[in-house]
């Protein structure tokens, strides 16, 4: 599931282009603009390299953890799922 943060930059992206489109339209007097910049956020997205490892659950006592260096459980030694 996304953050909020990342679902609201998106949502400002897609707004900021919109408004970007209406006054293209508006100055070029053409609807084609309409087609191409309502996707320039897509252009511009980072990969997968700030996203966060995903999470890893003890399956004996729930410990969870994100951290790529834990292969097992502190508490019990199990290994991490």
């Amino acid at each position: 599931m996304p953050s909020r943060s990342r679902l609201l930059t998106a949502a400002v992206g897609l707004l900021a282009s919109l408004l970007v489109s209406v006054a293209a339209y508006v100055y070029f007097d053409t609807l084609l603009l309409f087609l191409f910049l309502p996707f320039v956020p897509f252009l511009f997205r980072g990969g997968d390299e700030h996203d966060e490892p995903p999470v890893r659950t003890c399956p004996a006592c729930g410990y969870r953890t994100r951290a790529t260096d834990h292969e097992y459980c502190p508490r019990d030694g199990t290994r991490l799922e």
